[in-house]
């Protein structure tokens, strides 16, 4: 488990970009949930933690590719290819995340 960031860095409607070999994107929603998607678009090199976000879904700013993020599926192309979701496990204040494996 990595430590990502205190959970009031993760406001409501927010998005957080985790650095490292591959970036992750976290997102809170409004109603509170949080989740981890893979920060970059399958589509091409932009970050997700910087598109739109509206319910569970994050759209790409560069080409509005879709992403659902409970599952990671494309809801809209230009992108085909889904981005790997992560678990996340908010503990005494701090949202942790745990990087899934790596794609065969």
């Amino acid at each position: 488990m990595i430590a990502a960031c205190p959970l009031e860095a993760l406001p409501p409607g927010a998005s957080f970009r985790l650095d490292g070999e591959n970036p992750i994107a976290l997102f809170r929603t409004e109603d509170g949930q949080i989740f981890a998607i893979d920060d970059t678009c399958t589509h091409q090199d932009a970050s997700l933690s910087d598109g739109w976000l509206d319910g569970c879904e994050v759209e790409c700013p560069l080409h509005s590719s879709r992403f659902d993020l409970r599952t990671g599926e494309v809801d809209a192309p230009p992108a085909k290819r889904a981005v790997r979701t992560h678990r996340v496990v908010v503990d005494g204040g701090t949202v942790f995340v745990e990087p899934s494996g790596c794609d065969g």
